[in-house]
């Protein structure tokens, strides 16, 4: 039997789905660095495994990197 997720805190367990898979990099001292991106491109790296990637292995389903434009 699975234990039920609670809420706690920003989470909420309606919103869970399978096979999705979300990252999220951030600077909290306001700084532009480059580490931020290459951060950003591990993550989608690692996130092939949950469908970012088409049967094919060349197309994708739309996963990608948003960033604000300094």
């Amino acid at each position: 039997m699975q234990k039920q997720k609670s809420n706690f805190g920003l989470y909420d367990a309606s919103f869970e789905h399978d096979s999705c898979g979300v990252g999220f990099v951030a600077l909290i001292n306001g700084h532009a660095e480059h580490s931020i991106i290459s951060d950003g491109i591990t993550i989608l790296k690692n996130l092939s495994h949950r469908g970012a990637v088409g049967g094919d292995q060349k197309t994708g389903d739309g996963a990608g990197l948003l960033s604000a434009v300094p």
